[in-house]
């Protein structure tokens, strides 16, 4: 039995694949310590791990003051949440052993901390991955030039403080920014993750990790069971939407769909007026068992929230809200498994008929039948807990 070491941050898209290669893990005999904010203790605690907290405010509130205009902006922020993190982390696994790191590809801390503790280093990559490369391209293309020079100054220097504090190495914004490691777990298939080519072995395409979210709901799945289900949520952080919510209501209100819709928490329910009776409203839903029984997804394009989706067989309408969604949805298109939609001008209409077309138009059906096939070939948490055993193998580390 080895004892791993989990760095992650608090975000569902980042915490709900690694659910399943825990239990895994654990099943497997290994001891898994695993970090994360108090929001998510107990779905954590229910794989069999032991949890351990950071302080999450303190945390939103460094990476905040680096700025939020230019990714090097946010680069810097998170080089300011290691003064939160590192002595957090270091001062509560005082004393303690462990023989390898497993840390998120986009928190961090994760490859400082690998290199302060001098351990093996596994990345989880629950968004695409990045080459080098192509990171730089997209930093260069993001930041006009007669305001880069203090931005990256500031990284200069955080960079510097960090050494001198820690004794760590930062070569490049890339590093902080995707964490590279000795390997790689990403939670895609080779064939969907853009220029999947370009990537060598030490980055594993297990495909989706879905598992149980170990979440309790009152949501009845009997109602949903042979409907003509229309399945609509905007994720679990920008999610704040009541005129979408409002359009939804006019394109399929009384519709013969059934639509579930899921608003998450920040959305009073009185803010939406009257609710259609032909839809079903949740501030939760448990969303891969609905999935199973849903004609067409409507999203906002989170990676998790999109491997779902395909994995099991749905066609769906991405609109995108931030991040790498506009790059997920770009995706979507170009396999032919749904349509990309602009939440600014969007139309009741304009939805109405996104969705006819997705939900009768034979060639969405057929490419999201390919797409299916290939993203549950490879084998999800199972695969990535083979991989990560073959690395443990490779490194000596003890079995």
């Amino acid at each position: 039995m080895a004892r791993v070491l989990f760095i992650n941050a608090g975000s569902e898209g980042h915490i709900n694949p690694t659910i399943g290669v825990v239990q895994e893990l654990i099943s497997r005999g290994e001891e898994v310590v695993y970090f994360t904010i108090e929001a998510f203790r107990e779905r954590i605690e229910r794989t069999g791990a032991t949890v351990r907290t950071i302080d999450g405010e303190k945390f939103i509130k460094a990476f905040i003051s680096g700025g939020r205009n230019y990714l090097l902006e946010r680069i810097n922020g998170l080089l300011h949440t290691a003064d939160i993190v590192i002595p957090s982390v270091l001062e509560q696994i005082k004393g303690e052993h462990f023989d390898y790191i497993i840390h998120d590809s986009m928190f961090g801390c994760g490859r400082l901390l690998a290199q302060i503790l001098n351990l093996p280093a596994i990345n989880s990559c629950t968004s695409f991955a990045q080459t080098k490369a192509s990171f730089d391209n997209i930093l260069e293309s993001q930041i006009p030039t007669e305001i880069v020079k203090p931005i990256y100054d500031e990284f200069q220097s955080l960079t510097v403080k960090l050494k001198e504090k820690y004794d760590v190495e930062i070569h490049s914004p890339y590093e902080v920014f995707c964490n590279p490691a000795p390997l790689t777990i990403v939670y895609t298939t080779r064939e969907f993750q853009p220029f999947g080519e370009a990537f060598d072995q030490t980055y594993k395409f297990v495909g989706p990790s879905i598992s149980s979210r170990l979440m309790e709901d009152d949501f009845d799945l009997a109602a949903i069971k042979g409907k003509s289900l229309i399945y609509i949520s905007l994720g679990t952080v920008f999610n704040r939407a009541v005129d979408f919510y409002k359009l939804c209501f006019q394109a399929f209100g009384n519709t013969n769909h059934t639509v579930v819709m899921s608003i998450g928490k920040q959305t009073p329910l009185l803010d939406l007026g009257e609710i259609p009776q032909n839809f079903i409203v949740k501030k939760y839903v448990p969303q891969t068992e609905v999935l199973k029984y849903t004609k067409l997804f409507i999203t906002h394009g989170g990676m998790n929230s999109t491997n779902e989706g395909l994995f099991y067989g749905v066609p769906l309408i991405v609109i995108p809200q931030s991040a790498d969604q506009p790059i997920i949805a770009g995706q979507v298109e170009n396999i032919g498994a749904g349509i990309k939609l602009q939440m600014q001008s969007l139309t009741a209409n304009q939805l109405y008929e996104a969705a006819d077309q997705v939900l009768n138009h034979p060639s969405f059906h057929k490419a999201v039948a390919n797409i299916r096939e290939s993203f549950q070939k490879p084998g999800g948490y199972h695969q990535a807990v083979d991989e990560i055993f073959e690395f443990k193998s490779q490194v000596d580390i003890k079995i």
